[in-house]
């Protein structure tokens, strides 16, 4: 298994913001320590202005590089163009993983999935995942999934794979929660599937699974995974009730569909964060 990273991701944050450089620099301390993994170690290239012009306007793009916040929780942080680039480009070389036959997990910041065409929000300056999954149709795969289980609903890749032939967007997410969309499905492509907050934990796998149900039922050549890691029961930043066990159980899922697959990290925001990130690989790898 390949995990794609970039120390530079970890030299930008702001106190008190939950996005954190520790999300990254922890789950990399523990990958490099544990011993149940083979792993090797790559850095992305920054993304190529055509892939991600595939997902985002050129307006949004030159935005990026403007001085100016976006909102409370999306800062322009100094060079944060750049940084949301490396983590697309990880995306990007994650995918190029997929198709070698290789398992990959982009474990960068910032997170993408809020990134709307033409909007930075959310903790999200580009969108990753649509960025990878539009690149994954124009490499020929006729049918490309992105499988959102991170809590907090990804408006931004649903609004930019909205009706696309040959793509679908499944998410499992808290409702309501921020973004406070995904509450229906929408389009002929976009599957949301709400959960209340605190729900019963065994019912949250139910959910999770019925969701993955329409993804095999989808068809796809080619999964593309927001992992997101918030939906734990010890995430400060929602009310979800996972426990590390049940992201073993996810990463088994994306292995036994026997399909071409690649993950990215999305949210997390609790200590257990690594451990978490370790329990999915581990589950993926088998």
């Amino acid at each position: 298994m390949t995990i794609i990273t970039d120390p530079r991701c970890a030299e930008y944050g702001a106190r008190g913001h939950p996005e954190r450089p520790a999300r990254v620099s922890g789950a990399v301390e523990l990958l490099k320590a544990q011993d149940k993994l083979a792993l090797t170690w790559s850095q992305p290239p920054a993304a190529s202005e055509a892939a991600l012009l595939r997902a985002h306007t050129q307006g949004h793009l030159e935005q990026l590089e403007k001085p100016f916040d976006f909102d409370a929780d999306t800062p322009a942080y100094p060079d944060i163009a750049a940084h949301a680039r490396r983590s697309a480009g990880g995306a990007l070389q994650a995918l190029a993983a997929a198709i070698g036959g290789q398992s990959a997990f982009s474990l960068l910041r910032p997170p993408g999935h809020h990134a709307t065409r033409d909007r930075a929000m959310g903790f999200c300056y580009l969108n990753s995942i649509a960025i990878a999954a539009l690149e994954a149709q124009a490499a020929g795969y006729k049918r490309v999934a992105v499988f959102d289980f991170d809590v907090h609903h990804g408006n931004g890749t649903e609004e930019i794979l909205l009706d696309k032939p040959g793509l679908a967007f499944i998410s499992i997410h808290q409702y309501p929660a921020y973004p406070f969309t995904g509450q229906a499905n929408r389009g002929g492509n976009c599957l949301n599937f709400p959960v209340a907050p605190a729900t019963p934990r065994l019912e949250y796998r139910a959910i999770l699974s019925k969701a993955f149900a329409e993804l095999k039922n989808f068809g796809p050549d080619m999964i593309a995974v927001s992992a997101g890691f918030d939906a734990y029961s010890g995430d400060p930043l929602a009310n979800g009730t996972l426990e590390a066990e049940d992201y073993h159980w996810l990463g088994q899922m994306i292995r036994q569909a026997q399909v071409p697959a690649f993950s990215i990290l999305e949210g997390g925001y609790s200590a257990e964060l690594p451990q978490l990130i370790l329990a999915y690989l581990r589950g993926i790898n088998g």
